[in-house]
């Protein structure tokens, strides 16, 4: 009981400032503009350009351009969410322990 307490005092502590928190995924993606004699007409694709997408976690959500210069810090972002949901995860599985053993607090 004593190291469950104490694993899950570690992980609460790990917790990192949410402020940033940005739930999504990257994805980069080429698009066809549609005008008549653009290159992409052609076959060369314009971009990539990087999208995070939002909304259902199932199937396609919205897509929400990120400009070139800000995809390094919404790439971050999105990599403490998954940092942060990992930590829930573990977090929610020992009151899950706890509740089983009846000793949640």
């Amino acid at each position: 009981m004593r190291q469950l307490r104490a694993r899950h005092r570690r992980l609460v502590a790990a917790l990192p400032d949410l402020w940033d928190y940005l739930a999504g995924s990257l994805i980069e993606q080429s698009r066809r503009c549609g005008k008549p004699g653009c290159r992409c007409a052609g076959g060369e694709l314009h971009g990539p350009y990087v999208y995070l997408s939002v909304g259902k976690t199932t199937g396609r959500g919205p897509l929400v351009y990120v400009p070139e210069a800000l995809a390094p810090l919404v790439g971050e972002r999105v990599a403490l969410t998954a940092s942060v949901r990992a930590l829930l995860a573990d977090i929610s599985s020992i009151n899950l322990e706890l509740l089983a053993r009846r000793k949640l607090e």
